[in-house]
């Protein structure tokens, strides 16, 4: 667990930027004039399961309603149960029917704006009301949306309810959670007011000496009369001072609305990259008659993209190979409902992994989520669709209530409202409109990828459309050549599922079709349970399983980092995600690091592809009782040239690897290799046969000659004490912030007990509350939400929230009979 300690205290100073930047809201002293009010909405609803009669009305008594904060998942808090329908596809966890209602009020002055509700996600089929009017319905529960109130609102105390209907299941893959699990914001403003989502910037022309900006900005008009004024546009860079500005006069009708173009010129432009994902800040003013009337400031990145069918993906003029992970909207103990800062501590754990790019499988994602992929210096494939007009069957389930009843009348919307929404993200490179569609296999299938792309086009011009497809190949359903010839990138799921793709990959399309732009966007990941090691039944004789898991994965990967051609790839996936899995099993195996975020062992097999620093991790851990004598294969993953490895002292030899393999040294007319870059295997991982006995493996990493990196797995003790660590010290008092604790069960001498799985309990006094546990067990069906849960090979973890209130934040960890443990971290304004 050497290496998950030093990834934990590698988070805080990262957070501590990144908290600086999101909150940075002065601009070269231009400040938010304060003229749009958006009001922060999620806290203070009352919620209750269930369905009601005429609970839409302001009269209806809500007082026995539990009072809660969004975001909010109800069905994270319930019991996991084998009995629940459907359970494979919705994590074991209930669904239902919720209803959330708040009052909030509204002075003489603001009933003259123009007022909206923005959603970020509620899932799902939700129908929203203000003062009992029913302002529409809306079903998907992924895509944002905004609920316009002007008309409806009233001076004083005013009443929104939601009616949340997740009861038709199966619905989606795979765990959605249930309720408004995303943010909540109220608008207020001018009835001369920019477009919600109504400005739209693109880099059409950039170098090193200057960089063309092309603002698009949609103005809408109100009042009862035609208005004239002034569309100001100010651009400052990374560092806070203005570049450039550009004030364009504009007029517009009643009851209408317009779009202004501008260009405006940045010289020496700080490009985006995911190195350095430098933002710029875009300020949009209209003002009438010298006065603001209405303001919104957009972040965004100066950065070149390119698509070859040749050179693969190009940022700024350079290759670029996509180091890709698919995501779920999804995070362990708190389901769906997931504070940013937990987002933050998970990107930058793949990030350490080298990992830099996300694929939002298979559906859109929080918009908070973007920015810190904008901030963090990610690539994002922003995916819209799991459905089209076909439903699909998993696990034995027909998902009866997917997208594909309702595809026909809502795909336009839905993908308008995703693209207009994270079209001014430097990090989204790519749409991709669907995955795994049956459509793809439908003769007319490919009219309707075509009707797709030409939204994300109308939109968005200036990036490509894919969609991730598993029936390339196929002798049973295969894709259509009108459908891939339709597709901008040929998306590719599983390219080595068939014949002689198992060896050839991408090459059979690649000769057939040489225009093709090609990129991974679902293959499989070295699939295991963080800690779990088989040496098989025979107490005799060992017969490991963990030996060759990493195979098939780490071929395909040579594949495609030796092709340009192929962009990159995205490996399923990047953190377990409930759901996809038959009773016991709540979860799949494939994530790199476990609910929890704790990193399995695959995640060092990427790391060891994809990162650059040097590391070193061996596998499995060292604690065989009854085992001694008996060969133990131990495993190492590394970007070291070479390693050796000892038990106990003893050596039990150097092992070599190179991949690329380098190339000889030309002597005269012959070739030669230098005696230290031979290699003792072609594999992307080490091995060594050990005989088990207690104690110490130590390994030595290398690069040419120098060792740069030591490891050690120890044998341990009995369990003895219970250790905790948090992420970070500080955290904001307000409601939203988090921190991490992890607890760990270790034997006298501090050593993790790979095999301890003690019943864990957390305290929490002062300034914070529990919002969350797990333990990354696929088979532990104990609640998330309550105060207790057990280790997990040794590990479990605990998430709390600040409750509003400064002050210190007493955090503890005990288990019968241990040593218990506690930390104190502070709660700041």
């Amino acid at each position: 667990m050497t290496r998950f300690k030093a990834i934990q205290r590698n988070l805080a100073f990262t957070r501590f930027l990144i908290f600086v930047f999101v909150n940075l809201l002065i601009v070269n002293n231009i400040t938010l004039s304060q003229v749009r009010t958006v009001r922060d909405f999620d806290f203070g609803w009352k919620f209750s399961r269930g369905d009601f009669n005429r609970a839409e009305q302001p009269s209806f008594d809500d007082k026995s309603w539990r009072v809660l904060d969004l975001p909010h998942d109800w069905s994270i808090e319930s019991d996991f149960s084998e009995n629940i329908q459907f359970g494979a596809n919705n994590g074991f966890l209930p669904k239902g029917i919720g209803w959330y209602r708040k009052t909030f009020t509204v002075t003489n002055n603001e009933l003259s704006k123009e007022i909206w509700v923005e959603f970020d996600g509620v899932y799902r089929h939700s129908d929203i009301w203000i003062n009992g009017h029913n302002l529409g319905h809306f079903p998907n529960g992924y895509t944002s949306f905004h609920c316009l109130l002007s008309g409806y609102i009233q001076k004083g105390l005013n009443s929104i309810a939601v009616r949340v209907d997740n009861s038709r299941q199966p619905d989606s893959r795979w765990y959605t959670g249930s309720g408004i699990y995303r943010h909540v914001r109220l608008v207020m403003t001018d009835q001369l007011h920019l477009m919600n989502n109504g400005v739209y910037l693109t880099t059409p022309a950039v170098s090193e000496k200057n960089a063309e900006v092309k603002i698009k900005t949609s103005i809408v008009n109100k009042h009862f009369s035609l208005r004239s004024g002034k569309l100001l546009s100010v651009i400052c860079n990374p560092d806070g001072a203005e570049v450039a500005r550009l004030e364009t006069p504009f007029t517009v009708n009643s009851g209408d609305s317009i779009i202004t173009e501008q260009k405006i010129s940045v010289t020496n432009p700080l490009l985006w990259s995911v190195e350095q994902p430098r933002l710029y800040t875009l300020k949009t003013l209209i003002t009438e008659k010298e006065k603001t009337v209405d303001d919104v400031i957009t972040r965004f990145g100066i950065r070149d993209i390119e698509f070859d069918s040749m050179k693969g993906f190009l940022l700024n003029g350079k290759q670029v190979k996509i180091k890709g992970v698919n995501l779920h909207h999804t995070l362990g103990g708190v389901g769906a409902a997931v504070p940013e800062a937990m987002w933050v501590r998970q990107l930058q754990i793949l990030k350490d992994m080298g990992c830099n790019a996300i694929r939002t499988s298979h559906n859109p994602v929080a918009p908070e989520f973007l920015d810190l992929c904008d901030q963090m210096g990610f690539l994002v494939m922003d995916e819209s669709f799991d459905e089209w007009k076909y439903s699909r069957s998993t696990l034995g389930n027909t998902i009866t209530y997917g997208y594909h009843t309702y595809f026909d009348e809502w795909h336009d919307h839905d993908l308008t409202q995703q693209i207009r929404r994270d079209r001014n993200h430097p990090s989204v490179v790519i749409w991709s409109v669907g995955n795994e569609v049956q459509d793809q296999a439908d003769p007319k299938g490919h009219e309707t990828l075509k009707m797709l792309i030409d939204i994300c086009h109308r939109e968005d011009p200036t990036r490509p459309v894919t969609v991730g497809c598993n029936y390339i190949g196929s002798l049973k359903e295969p894709a259509t050549l009108e459908f891939l010839e339709t597709l901008e990138i040929v998306g590719y799921n599983y390219v080595d599922r068939t014949g002689l793709r198992r060896e050839l990959y991408f090459s059979l399309d690649k000769l057939a079709h040489p225009d093709w732009k090609m990129i991974g966007t679902e293959n499989s990941s070295v699939y295991s349970y963080r800690g779990e090691y088989s040496l098989g039944d025979d107490p005799n004789v060992p017969v490991a399983d963990y030996t060759t898991l990493m195979i098939d994965p780490g071929e395909l990967w040579k594949f495609v980092a030796t092709h340009d051609y192929v962009m990159g790839d995205f490996m399923w996936t990047g953190i377990d995600y409930l759901g996809e899995a038959r009773w016991p099993n709540l979860n799949p195996p494939c994530g790199v690091i476990d609910r929890c975020g704790f990193p399995k062992d695959s995640y060092f097999f990427y790391q060891s592809l994809w990162a650059e620093k040097p590391m070193l991790h061996l596998l499995p851990h060292w604690n065989w009782n009854g085992r001694e004598g008996q060969i133990i294969p131990v495993l190492g993953y590394t970007n070291c040239d070479a390693v050796e490895l000892f038990l106990n002292g003893k050596s039990y030899g150097e092992k070599r690897r190179s991949f690329p393999r380098k190339s000889p040294t030309i002597v005269g007319n012959w070739s030669t290799y230098d005696p230290k870059n031979l290699v003792t295997t072609t594999d992307l991982h080490l091995s060594w046969d050990v005989p088990f006995e207690p104690g110490v493996l130590k390994a030595i990493g290398k690069k040419n000659g120098q060792v740069v990196v030591v490891t050690e797995v120890k044998t341990s003790g009995a369990p003895a004490a219970v250790r905790i660590s948090v992420d970070k010290n500080t955290l904001r008092a307000d409601s939203r912030d988090v921190v991490h604790l992890t607890a760990e069960i270790v034997d006298k001498d501090r050593n993790v007990v790979p095999y301890a799985d003690n019943l864990v309990e957390f305290s929490v006094e002062g300034g914070g509350k529990l919002i969350g546990v797990d333990n990354g067990s696929h088979r532990d069906y104990s609640s998330m939400k309550i105060n207790r849960r057990n280790a997990f090979h040794g590990l479990c973890l605990a998430i709390i929230q600040s409750n509003g209130k400064e002050g210190t934040i007493m955090l503890s960890a005990k288990s019968d009979k241990l040593v218990e443990a506690k930390v104190t971290v502070s709660a700041q304004k």
